[in-house]
């Protein structure tokens, strides 16, 4: 024997049997519980990365012990594989983005197969072939039908290097490449989300398996506020001002009116005015400092006047409309009635501007007064100066504002949303191709389902141009499925958030050419019972892909609400203080890790060397120990091949010594592993706990020659070592299962089970406190009860000492802890 395991033999050989063996390939069961373990599918960028090695190690754990305990489980991997940065790289390299992409594809596929990874990879799919986005684009004809598709003209990010739109969230620093990107009009096809707004929030309350902030984070984004919808009439005109506030109790203390820069009355509030160009030259300057914004950023507050005035309602009380850079078009109205009194942001404004500051609402215990007011009061309170609602406590108030409001017909009680439409449309060729024909007689047609799909010109071809869509001719020229007229196709593709929102519905039935999805297939493995990624998805990707599965439940497809029961959201992988990434050049190549120490090692650290949820912090010599441990257990085994041969215990009330310590810590380990995994996926407690396992087996094996350990425990131990090592460490465990003399596979063997006896501690040490100071311990039986201890620690001669004779006020146990003795 060796002092090291030969790695690399060893995994080449499980890997190349589990293929061979389609050891992980599943089909649904009703007899057999189900249980679905998904992580994020990766964009194929060319290469895995340590943060890939970390998801998809705790993907596979999940899905080996799942299996281990009885489940029919599912786990697919696949390919997010359209999109811009597929496109650039392609054109760098002077290659189609097909060439580029699948080349990609096959490496990682390959990388990810080194990795030991339980992939059903029957189940396949690359969201840049026709036969998946196929169904996509069906999908979106019935979605169409429905009305949860609409085109629309709007302002975009448009990055003019890249030529084409980008969601807000794309944009960094401003830019997505070297451009700067820039405010630009245009139409573009929107999914209709907010239909769904409503449900979206209030079904937050049914994802108790998602992390709260997670949870948090969408309850934001949709962003349900309730208050008043409410008319200013503007001044020598017909327009109306319609604003949203949810405190109508603060509309007296309105002393200005400010715009987003996008509002449409704008154009007719500074037409002829001498303020035109003025406010012109500020709206095209603010316009693009808001494209090149991140997304949090809180912009320091610029507005100018427009020349117009708008009128309360309420008072009759002339009101200046201001344009503002701090109004968000996409929230409420885009307008806002300014109470700087009350409000900061409209306060700061204020003393900008000397715009008037009048207070109206007097929080409890205070008295505002506009002249030495530093900040807003955003408190409720007691109104002041508000006609005949002074007087009124800030909760009455609303209510009646908003009463009169509607009686007198200028405005309403009003619900609205942060959340807006999804804007879909992309302007480059690496999407897939909306489903739209525009005929100059018949406007635009769905393009009829049995010509999808609508495939890309050129994908099949990788060495045809592959240029944005709208300057391929062949492609745009078509004929009108109505009237036959020569007609353009839609040369717009989706955005590749859709395809990532219905993914793991469509690995229910990959394979299926006669709709989207099997509905027997998807109601027997949905929803997904655990979904593993990164927090930077927790917005967009998740809510896209719950309001996809309602598309889907609506048009008949699925019967769930929910995609994802359970959300793990894992931390990053740092070096060197910062997030890996080839820009910082702190990347460690995981393909290298491999070579070097084989993937158990790699797996073992990634998952040993911090709790999932946490960052983990890169460290060389964790991945030294994590080798060395692996080796040890190798060496141990073979030091005790022939206890393999005994029968196991039965009974354990017959050990003693040694013999029971190393069992009943056998059986502990179980306890702790089983209830690290099952909990909390820590990983790496579950695996601290085995090390101990280990050091005890080494300890008793080499102590006293007196100690002689019965073979069948030291057996139970190594093998149960060897069991709950497995879904961390399958290449090795499965060797070392194979050569202590078994035949059925780690795979086909259930979960150890703890005898929970046999775990139970003999005795325990109780810590004694006097008035909170530990002042002494004592052995106690594990199951004595609290009278008892409490008699053993008065009895007790060094705890005496402490009590000089005086009795104790108070006596507080913590059964099988301590005992705090209060004097």
């Amino acid at each position: 024997m060796t002092n090291r395991y030969d790695f690399k033999t060893i995994e080449s050989k499980w890997q190349q049997r589990w293929e061979q063996e389609k050891a992980y390939t599943v089909c649904e069961d009703p007899d057999r519980e189900k249980y679905y373990v998904l992580e994020m599918f990766p964009y194929p960028s060319g290469r895995i990365h340590m943060g890939h090695v970390r998801n998809y190690s705790i993907g596979d754990v999940i899905a080996r012990y799942k299996r281990m305990r009885g489940y029919n489980v599912i786990h697919p991997m696949g390919w997010d594989a359209f999109g811009l940065p597929a496109e650039n790289a392609a054109m760098k390299r002077g290659i189609h983005p097909a060439s580029w992409t699948y080349d990609n594809i096959d490496y990682m596929r390959d990388q990810l197969k080194a990795m030991g990874l339980s992939y059903d990879w029957d189940r396949e799919i690359a969201t840049c072939n026709p036969k998946y986005y196929r169904w996509e684009q069906l999908i979106f004809l019935q979605m169409l039908e429905k009305g949860l598709v609409y085109r629309k003209e709007t302002t975009v990010n448009w990055c003019d290097d890249c030529k084409t739109v980008l969601a807000r969230e794309q944009v960094i620093d401003g830019a997505r490449c070297d451009q700067q990107v820039i405010p630009k009009t245009m139409h573009g096809w929107f999914f209709k989300i907010t239909d769904y707004a409503e449900e979206l929030l209030q079904d937050l309350d049914k994802l108790t398996g998602w992390p709260e902030k997670v949870v948090t984070m969408q309850r934001n984004w949709i962003g349900k506020s309730q208050g008043l919808a409410c008319d200013f009439q503007v001044e020598d005109g017909k327009e109306k001002v319609t604003i949203f506030t949810t405190r109508p109790d603060t509309i007296f203390g309105v002393t200005f009116m400010s715009l987003a820069v996008e509002h449409p009355l704008i154009d007719q509030l500074i037409k002829g005015r001498e303020q035109e160009n003025k406010v012109r030259s500020f709206i095209e300057k603010t316009l693009i400092e808001k494209q090149r914004a991140s997304a949090d950023q809180e912009p320091e507050k610029h507005g100018v006047f427009t020349g117009s005035y708008c009128i309360n309602p309420y008072n009759g009380e002339r009101v200046p409309i201001y344009v503002a850079n701090f109004v968000l078009m996409e929230y409420g109205t885009g307008a806002v009635m300014a109470v700087p009194a009350h409000d900061q942001r409209d306060f700061e404004f204020a003393v900008k501007y000397k715009l008037p500051i009048r207070p109206v609402v007097q929080p409890q215990g205070t008295e505002l007064h506009a002249t030495t007011m530093e900040t807003a009061s955003e408190e409720p309170g007691i109104l002041i100066d508000s006609g005949e609602f002074t007087g009124m406590a800030s909760a009455e108030a609303k209510q009646r504002i908003v009463e009169q409001a509607t009686a007198k017909g200028f405005g309403k009680a009003h619900i609205t949303y942060r959340l807006r439409d999804w804007g879909i449309s992309r302007q480059r060729y690496w999407g897939a191709p909306i489903p739209i024909i525009y005929c100059e007689k018949c406007g635009a047609q769905p393009v009829p389902e049995d010509q999808l799909p609508v495939v890309l010109p050129g994908a099949d071809t990788p060495d045809s141009a592959h240029a944005p869509l709208h300057k391929q001719e062949n492609f745009y020229t078509t004929t009108c499925p109505k009237c036959g007229a020569v007609a353009r196709r839609e040369t717009d593709t989706m955005d590749t958030f859709v395809e990532s929102s219905w993914y793991f519905a469509r690995y229910t039935s990959p394979r299926n050419e006669q709709a989207p999805l099997d509905k027997k297939a998807a109601a027997y493995w949905l929803s997904v019972d655990q979904y593993i990624g990164g927090v930077e998805h927790a917005i967009l990707h998740l809510l896209y892909s719950r309001f996809f599965t309602r598309v889907l439940r609506d048009l008949g497809y699925l019967e769930i609400d929910e995609p994802f029961t359970n959300l793990l959201t894992q931390g990053m992988v740092i070096k060197d203080g910062a997030k890996m990434s080839k820009s910082k050049g702190n990347v460690v190549d995981p393909s290298e890790l491999i070579e070097k120490y084989g993937a158990d090692t790699t797996r073992l650290f990634s998952l040993f060397a911090a709790p999932p949820e946490r960052d983990l912090e890169w460290n060389a010599q964790g991945v030294d120990g994590s080798s060395r441990f692996l080796n040890r257990v190798y060496r141990l085994i073979h030091q005790h091949l022939d206890c393999f041969t005994a029968d196991i215990h039965s009974d354990f009330s017959s050990l003693e010594g040694v013999n029971i310590q190393l069992y009943r810590k056998t059986h502990q380990t179980i306890a702790r592993v089983t209830d690290s995994i099952e909990n909390n996926f820590h990983f790496n407690t579950a695996i601290s706990a085995v090390m101990e396992l280990i050091n005890l087996i080494s300890t008793l094996s080499a102590d006293d020659p007196k100690n002689i350990l019965e073979p069948a425990v030291v057996k139970e131990a190594l093998e149960t070592t060897v069991q709950l090592l497995y879904p961390m460490v399958p290449h090795f465990c499965g060797e070392m299962w194979e050569v202590t003399g078994h035949d059925t596979v780690l795979d086909h063997m259930a979960w150890p089970e703890v005898n929970i006896e046999a775990a139970k501690e003999e005795e325990v040490t109780i810590v004694i406190q006097v008035n909170g100071k530990v002042r002494s311990r004592i052995q106690a039986a594990a199951d004595i009860d609290n009278q008892q201890i409490e008699e053993m620690a008065l009895a007790d001669e060094r705890t005496n000492q402490f009590l000089q004779g005086k009795k104790p006020k108070k006596v507080i146990v913590v059964k099988g802890k301590l005992v705090n003795i209060v004097i």
